[in-house]
Order: structure tokens, then C-alpha cells, then sequence
């Protein structure tokens, strides 16, 4: 599995966004020194995990340069669920994708720190 780190203010509210609103699974949630937390989360069937780090334990500031991006299969019913969640998201817009004529359908939210999460699906 691969992944990348993302620092953030409060883990156990982005926990609950990832998790609870946005349907991630916990991968590893334990302490690994004094004070120290390991939160790792993956998406539904995704194969990335993201750390979500305490920003202050590592001299950073939450939602700095992160926008995430992830594929669905139905940008429609995934917005809606999300919705239902209780997620403020954009109504799906079709945006030109490359230059074979594709194009993608893209909703975005953020998350607790202000990073960009985008869903999309690719269309003909």
C-alpha cells in the first residue's frame, strides 16, 4: 500500500470526516511515541492511505497545499450520499479531461483543515 502524509489540526475531527462522512476505512489508529498518533485511512476499495498527522508535532500548519482527488464509479449517487452525510459539496460539473476528448465529472468539498477533496468519474 502506498500513501502519502497529510497534516492536520485536529486528528480525531478529521477522523470523523474521513471516516464517518466521507466512508474511509481506518487502516492503523495507535500511539507510536509520547503523544505521538499514527492515523491511517484509506478510501472505499482504494489502494493510497493517508496520514492524517497532527500539524503541531511536526512543525507544520493544517491545509497546506493537499487537494486529494478520488474516482467513483456514479458521481450522482456518490454526491448524493455524501450529502446525506451531512457533506457540503458542489453540485458534479463536467470538465474537459486530456486531450482524447474525455472529460471527467467533478464535485469538490474540504475537509476540517481546509484541504480540497475532489470527487470525480471519467466520461466519454
Amino acid at each position: 500500500m502506498s500513501g502519502t502524509v497529510m497534516y492536520v489540526a485536529d486528528q480525531d475531527a478529521s477522523r470523523a470526516f474521513y471516516v464517518d462522512k466521507l466512508g474511509f476505512r481506518v487502516v492503523r489508529d495507535e500511539e507510536i511515541g509520547p503523544g505521538d498518533r499514527w492515523l491511517e485511512v484509506v478510501p472505499p476499495g482504494g489502494q493510497t492511505s493517508i496520514v492524517l498527522a497532527a500539524a503541531a508535532d511536526f512543525g507544520r500548519q493544517p491545509g497546506e497545499g493537499a487537494e486529494l482527488a478520488f474516482a467513483c464509479d456514479d458521481i450522482h449517487a456518490t454526491v448524493r450520499q455524501l450529502r446525506e452525510a451531512g457533506v457540503r459539496i458542489t453540485d458534479p460539473l463536467e470538465v474537459p479531461w486530456g486531450r482524447t476528448g474525455t472529460s471527467i465529472v467533478a464535485a469538490k468539498t474540504t475537509d476540517p483543515d481546509g484541504n480540497d477533496v475532489v470527487i470525480t468519474q471519467r466520461v466519454s
